[in-house]
């Protein structure tokens, strides 16, 4: 009896045994990490050269004003950052002495004009004898070379009357042209020199970029051109305006035009002409797909193992679009955020 209990005992253990083993054992399994987003897969594209002229924007037109009078400042009719119109009075400046000479100008016209009232009436006398052989040829043309004379006397004061007139039209310094005022360098009161600055205006309306670039980029530019700049890292039309040899070294300046209605820039911007050499393979990602980290960029990587960031040397912005200089190559898939996959659009 015991030894069949033992033995019921020993085939119970083996099937426990046998049981165990033969149990299969359960592995856990993790999911590889996924970032939300649309997949954009890398390829070679073709984008354009750049060369990146950089320069300054400053206005077209600006002048620094200042008078041929010699006198004291009456009034002062802007300050710095007023907006003026072409031909508005400015500065005013004391010409109350100019006023004896108008007066002298005016009596010498007057008596030029009798001299030649005179003059023209002996002239006609002098002709009818002529003509009636009462008078010399030597008399006729005597009389015919004082008229000649009055005549230019009338012009000669005429054209002092004018010149006059013209000096006396500085004592009211006015805008040449609409714009703001930059710089008021005197105030009521102040003496005013020939010569010596009044007042600063500048029209912002169109700017002027100005930069250097080899002669090799140069050469390839024309008047009239149109071709894109940055002023402030904000992307503008420009047209050039001309294309000369720089004052230093072998360079050539680029001079640019940009509309600037509503004074959008201001002047002394820093300013870049994109000029396009030619075309290229490069790889590029949406911009909406970086990833930034204080002074890191990078991109989030889709692979078998999950989704992961891989840092990389971002190149030149084009649109939408961002060149990659190193960390990437064709074929690797770029994941582009959630927030931004309806403007992308899928890639891969």
């Amino acid at each position: 009896m015991d030894k069949s209990l033992k033995a019921v005992a020993a085939v119970g253990a083996l099937f426990v045994l046998a049981s165990a083993c033969s149990s299969p054992e359960k592995e856990t399994t993790q999911s590889p990490h996924r970032v939300p987003g649309t997949a954009y897969t890398i390829k070679d594209t073709t984008v354009q050269t750049i060369f990146e002229a950089s320069g300054t924007a400053t206005p077209l037109r600006q002048a620094t004003l200042s008078t041929k009078l010699m006198g004291t400042v009456l009034e002062v009719f802007a300050r710095e950052g007023d907006r003026i119109v072409a031909g508005q009075i400015l500065v005013r400046v004391d010409a109350r002495d100019l006023a004896a000479k108008h007066s002298q100008v005016a009596a010498s016209i007057a008596e030029a004009e009798a001299v030649r009232r005179d003059a023209a009436t002996q002239a006609g006398r002098i002709r009818a004898l002529y003509a009636d052989s009462a008078a010399t040829r030597a008399q006729l043309d005597a009389v015919e070379t004082g008229l000649l004379r009055a005549d230019a006397g009338v012009r000669g004061a005429r054209a002092s009357s004018a010149e006059l007139a013209a000096v006396t039209a500085y004592a009211s310094v006015r805008a040449p042209f609409s714009g703001i005022v930059t710089r008021r360098f005197v105030d009521p009161g102040a003496f005013a020199a020939p010569g010596s600055p009044l007042m600063t205006v500048q029209d912002g309306d169109q700017l002027r970029i100005v930069a250097n670039a080899t002669p090799d980029v140069a050469s390839g530019l024309r008047r009239g051109q149109r071709i894109d700049a940055v002023v402030e890292n904000r992307p503008v039309a420009a047209v050039i305006e001309g294309i000369v040899p720089s004052t230093s070294g072998n360079l050539y300046t680029i001079n640019a035009l940009v509309a600037n209605a509503g004074g959008s820039f201001l002047s002394g911007s820093t300013a870049t002409l994109l000029i396009t050499l030619g075309t290229r393979k490069a790889l590029v990602v949406p911009s909406s797909a970086v990833v930034r980290e204080g002074e890191l960029t990078g991109v989030t990587i889709r692979s078998a193992d999950g989704d992961e960031v891989r840092w990389v040397r971002l190149g030149r912005s084009s649109g939408s679009v961002v060149e990659v200089d190193s960390g990437l190559r064709a074929g690797d898939v770029v994941i582009v955020p959630v927030a931004a996959s309806a403007k992308v659009g899928t890639r891969d």
